[in-house]
Formats: C-alpha cells, sequence, structure tokens
C-alpha cells in the first residue's frame, strides 16, 4: 500500500506544481469550482485498476461553527467551493482486498478566504481514513477528512455469495426417533406402536 500511495503521490505532486499558487485564482461562486485534468501516472496501472481520473472520492467537510456537515464527491482534478473554502481532489487510492492493512486515502487541497477574500493553500496533501491523525487539515472552523475512494483492484475476489433463505433454518442432520414425542394409547390388550422405552414407563406407573 505504501508503494502504491507513493506513486500516485508522485502523480499528485505533479498536478500540484501547475497549481501552487495561492488559489486567488478560485474566485467562484458556491459548488462546482473549474476542474483541472488529472496527468496520466508514469506507472502503466495493471489490468483491472480504475484509472485515476476515473475514480470517485468522498470528502466529508465539517463546519463547526454552525454544525453543518457536507459530504463532497468528487473525482480528481475537481473542486467544489462552499462559502469561504475550497476542497479540490488530486487523487484518491485503496489498498488492495489482499493486503494486511487496508488504507483509504486520498490527495485534497484546501483553500481558504481570507478577511480580504482572498483565497490562501491551507492545506496539500495526503488524508487518510483510517488513520486521520496522520496527517490533518488544521484549521479553526473547518474539518476535512476522506470517507471513501471508489475504485477496482486486479484479481479482487468476488463477494462471497449470502445463503438461501430458505434453507438457512434447515438441519441436515436427520431426525432420531427418539425426538418423537410419546403418544398415550388406550389399553385395549392389543399391540402398541408405542417404542419399548415408553410401554415399560406405562407399566411402572400402573
Amino acid at each position: 500500500m505504501r508503494r502504491t500511495f507513493l506513486t500516485a503521490a508522485a502523480l499528485a505532486g505533479l498536478t500540484a506544481l501547475a497549481a501552487c499558487g495561492d488559489g486567488a485564482d478560485n474566485q467562484a461562486t458556491n459548488g462546482q469550482v473549474e476542474s483541472e485534468p488529472v496527468r496520466a501516472s508514469a506507472d502503466t496501472l495493471a489490468p483491472g485498476t480504475t484509472p485515476m481520473a476515473e475514480r470517485v472520492a468522498v470528502i466529508g467537510l465539517v463546519n463547526k461553527r454552525n454544525g453543518i456537515a457536507r459530504d463532497l464527491t468528487l473525482r480528481p482534478g475537481q473542486a467544489v467551493r462552499d462559502n469561504d473554502i475550497i476542497i479540490r481532489l488530486r487523487a484518491c487510492e485503496t489498498t488492495a482486498p489482499h493486503e494486511p492493512q487496508q488504507l483509504t486515502g486520498a490527495f485534497i487541497q484546501v483553500d481558504t478566504a481570507d478577511r480580504q477574500g482572498q483565497f490562501r493553500r491551507i492545506f496539500s496533501g495526503w488524508v487518510y481514513k483510517e488513520s486521520p491523525s496522520l496527517n490533518v487539515v488544521e484549521h479553526p472552523v473547518y474539518d476535512v477528512w476522506v470517507k471513501s475512494c471508489a475504485m477496482t483492484h486486479p484479481g479482487a475476489p468476488a463477494a462471497p455469495e449470502a445463503p438461501a433463505a430458505s434453507s438457512s433454518n434447515r438441519s441436515s442432520l436427520p431426525k432420531s426417533a427418539s425426538s418423537t414425542p410419546p403418544r398415550r394409547t388406550e389399553d385395549t390388550g392389543g399391540e402398541s406402536n408405542e417404542p419399548a422405552a415408553s410401554n415399560s414407563a406405562v407399566n411402572i406407573s400402573r
């Protein structure tokens, strides 16, 4: 996973060089901000791996002043403005299912407006769902973190099929004759169909 994240980080670093300014050109209204193209990675992806530009990440955003929370769904290169904050996704990555340590990460860039309304970059780097304290977006008003990254991996095992509901409560063991409740019979002098243990118990009680 570390190697995979380093590859994605290199990709994000290349794209970040083109937008390493202070974010002052991001003067836009709330909502979608102009997207920036994602450069192809120098490494060839294995068949079955989702290309970076086609991955989808969900970024959580909380305004600590009013308690309003939002989920931002972004593809790499896309950005969203919410009042005085702009969040841009550069890349996202998840570990393969066979990896012992499961991680979900996103390379994000965060710009906030100062008192003069000029946007300044306050964060640019990876954030991790499983280790939120590893790299924190420090801001007195906003909390920003990654919630998910949708992508596929080559050779990932298929999800196991759920057992049929009709057979889930049935036992595969044969029923024992002793489990059948004993039946009372009239003393007519004929032969009884009860097991021997039931007949002896009746004789003892009489």
